[in-house]
C-alpha cells in the first residue's frame, strides 16, 4: 500500500511536469470530444485536454496540500508541546483553543479565513494551515503529559535541565512517529478541503487548472451528456486521497501495533 500510494503521487507529478502548456490551450475544432485514445479524459468546451488540465490540477492540490499539511504539522506541535510543558495557565488556554477550534466546522472557518486573505494560494495555504491543527495537537500534548514523567525526562531535569533542552532532546524524537502519522492524514483532508472551497468559489482563481475550478465549471455541462469533464477528475482526487487516508491508518498500525485490534 506504501508503494502504491507513493507510486501514484510521483506519477501525477511526473506527468504534470511533462505535459506541456500546449495541450491547456483553447482548440474550438477538437471541442466536447469524449474519451479516446488520444484524449484519455476527453476535451472540454473550449477543446482543451482534460487528461492535461486533471493532471495540472492535481499536481497543484498536492503542493497545496504538501505546505499545508507541514504548517499545520508544525503549528501543534508548537502548541502541543507549550502545552504540555509551560504550566497549567499555559495548558488551559492553549486546552481552550483547542476545543474552540475543534467546536468550528474546518470548512466554515476555512472559508472564512481564504475569503479574509482574498483567496488565492496563499489563502487556502493559511486558512487550510489554521483549520487543520487542533486534532492532532491534543494527541501530541496527551503523548508528552506521558513523556515528561519518564525516568530519562526526571533525571534530566534534576541535573538543571530547562524544559526546551528536555522537549529537543528527549521528547521530540518521541513525537516524529506520530507526526509522520499525523501528517499523512492530514494531507488528504488538506486536498479535500482544498478543493471543496476552490469549487465553491472561495479558494483559487478560476485562471488555476485546480480540481475544484474544473468540476464546478464542469457542472452546468453535466445536463448535456459531458460526463467526463466531472467524472475522471473527481475519480483520480478521490484516489489519491483515498490513497493515502490507507497509507496513513497502515504506518499508524506499524507505530502502534496495539490498535490493529480496535
Amino acid at each position: 500500500m506504501i508503494f502504491s500510494a507513493l507510486f501514484f503521487f510521483t506519477g501525477i507529478i511526473l506527468m504534470s511536469l511533462f505535459i506541456g502548456d500546449e495541450r491547456l490551450a483553447t482548440n474550438f475544432d477538437a471541442k466536447n470530444l469524449p474519451p479516446s485514445f488520444m484524449n484519455p479524459f476527453g476535451t472540454d468546451w473550449l477543446g482543451r485536454d482534460m487528461f492535461a488540465r486533471t493532471m495540472k490540477g492535481l499536481s497543484l492540490s498536492i503542493f497545496i496540500g504538501l505546505i499545508a499539511s507541514c504548517a499545520s504539522v508544525l503549528v501543534a506541535l508548537l502548541l502541543g508541546l507549550t502545552a504540555a510543558l509551560m504550566g497549567k495557565v499555559v495548558d488551559s488556554i492553549i486546552s481552550w483553543f483547542i476545543d474552540l477550534f475543534l467546536g468550528v466546522p474546518h470548512l466554515v472557518a476555512l472559508i472564512l479565513i481564504s475569503f479574509t486573505l482574498g483567496g488565492g494560494v496563499k489563502g487556502v495555504i493559511i486558512g487550510v494551515a489554521v483549520t487543520h491543527w487542533p486534532s492532532l495537537a491534543r494527541v501530541i500534548r496527551a503523548e508528552v503529559m506521558q513523556l515528561r514523567s519518564a525516568e530519562f525526562v526526571l533525571v534530566s531535569r534534576q541535573m538543571g535541565k530547562g524544559p526546551w533542552w528536555i522537549a529537543t532532546h528527549h521528547i521530540l524524537p518521541h513525537l516524529i512517529p506520530q507526526l509522520l502519522v499525523g501528517f499523512v492524514l492530514l494531507f488528504p483532508h488538506a486536498i479535500l478541503h482544498e478543493a471543496a472551497i476552490t469549487f465553491l468559489g472561495f479558494g483559487l482563481s478560476p485562471h488555476q487548472p485546480a480540481i475544484g475550478i474544473i468540476l464546478s465549471e464542469s457542472m452546468k455541462y453535466l445536463a448535456t451528456g459531458l460526463w467526463w469533464l466531472a467524472f475522471f477528475p473527481g475519480l483520480c482526487l478521490l484516489i489519491i486521497v483515498r490513497a493515502f487516508d490507507m497509507l496513513g491508518d497502515n504506518l499508524r498500525l506499524l507505530i502502534d501495533p496495539h490498535n490493529a485490534h480496535d
